[in-house]
């Protein structure tokens, strides 16, 4: 074999070797447009999950704790269940849903309510202003 051939052949080799690594850069080219395209739409869900917390967070109506009181937080409907906290004074708070329980009197009349504010966590509905005596809210499972 003369030096011409040996050459012709590393030439064709290179040769076959650069039209390889040009597929593969192009295969790789797809799968990063792929991965972009991927990252476009969870940015856009991620940002309209966002929107819709937001917009959750906004339409949450809060009432008012009666002023010149700090009222005891429940792990349920009554003063038998354990204590998760204490309110400070002018507290707001907002009722997710409500339940019956334990009746106790306070500064907005005697009531059998009990209003959820988190989860696991109620108040007497008889400390929170919420201009209704009955349910505002709908009933706790």
């Amino acid at each position: 074999m003369g030096v011409g051939e040996n050459t012709a052949d590393r030439v064709a080799t290179d040769t076959a070797t650069v039209a390889t690594d040009t597929a593969a850069v192009a295969t790789d080219t797809a799968a990063v447009a792929t991965d972009t395209a991927a990252v476009a739409t969870d940015t856009a869900a991620t940002t309209l999950a966002v929107e819709e917390l937001t917009t959750l967070a906004a339409d949450t109506v809060v009432y008012p704790i009666a002023p010149g009181y700090r009222v005891n937080v429940r792990r349920g409907p009554g003063t038998q269940y354990g204590l998760v906290r204490t309110l400070p004074y002018g507290m707001s708070v907002p009722v997710y849903c409500q339940k019956p329980g334990e009746r106790v009197s306070g500064p907005y009349g005697t009531s059998n309510l009990w209003d959820n504010i988190a989860n696991g966590q109620f108040v007497s509905d008889a400390y929170v202003k919420t201009g209704s005596d009955g349910y505002i809210a709908p009933r706790c499972d």
